[in-house]
């Protein structure tokens, strides 16, 4: 068991003097406070994202189920159809390319054809067509080539059609009803659907 010492200390000439430990008001934390373990957003929030360096040299096709980094040089066809393909300001391609965003910052020779957004930074050079749904040239970048904009496709969702004014003749009052009585209740509207 510990006991605390109650006797005076004397301090010699080559001790110094040290105050007594107090707690620090202010924004240092006290050694009693946890420390909060450092959040990981950027590891969580991306995705996984391949990485070619600049003295890497392709000749073929690639392709890959997560977003690339490319600073190398590659001859062939790139697909990374619902991925982002990043190319770096040392990347020199001569490809086709197949993405859903591509950001051109190097050079690339060849068709290119994002499904969503295509990004000409400043210093880039890009000959040949680009087929996206959006495109976003800097100024300073070069492009030779064409570009087709294609319309942006929304999922499509089946539409219920308005009541017409007749269901609405047959539940109101009405002087047309001379021929077979409409109504349009609940019960009818939910086996109509249900008949598809």
């Amino acid at each position: 068991m510990w006991k605390a010492d109650n006797r005076p200390t004397s301090l010699s000439p080559s001790q110094p003097a040290q105050p007594a430990s107090a707690p620090v008001s202010g924004s240092a934390p006290s050694i009693a406070t946890p420390q909060k373990e450092t959040p990981k957003p950027l590891a969580d929030t991306r995705a996984d994202v391949g990485h070619i360096g600049k003295s890497v040299v392709i000749r073929g096709e690639l392709t890959g189920n997560e977003d690339l980094y490319l600073d190398g040089e590659i001859e062939g066809n790139i697909n990374l159809r619902d991925h982002k393909l990043v190319i770096g300001p040392n990347g020199k391609i001569k490809a086709t390319i197949t993405a859903r965003d591509v950001v051109v910052h190097g050079r690339v020779e060849g068709n290119l054809t994002a499904s969503d957004r295509v990004e000409l930074k400043r210093n880039c050079t890009l000959i040949g067509d680009v087929g996206t749904q959006r495109i976003v040239i800097e100024d300073g970048a070069f492009f030779k080539g064409a570009i087709d904009i294609k319309e942006h496709k929304e999922p499509k969702t089946e539409m219920r059609k308005p009541m017409t004014s007749a269901a609405a003749v047959g539940s109101g009052s009405s002087s047309l009803s001379s021929g077979p009585s409409l109504s349009a209740s609940a019960a009818s509207q939910g086996s109509f659907l249900e008949r598809k």
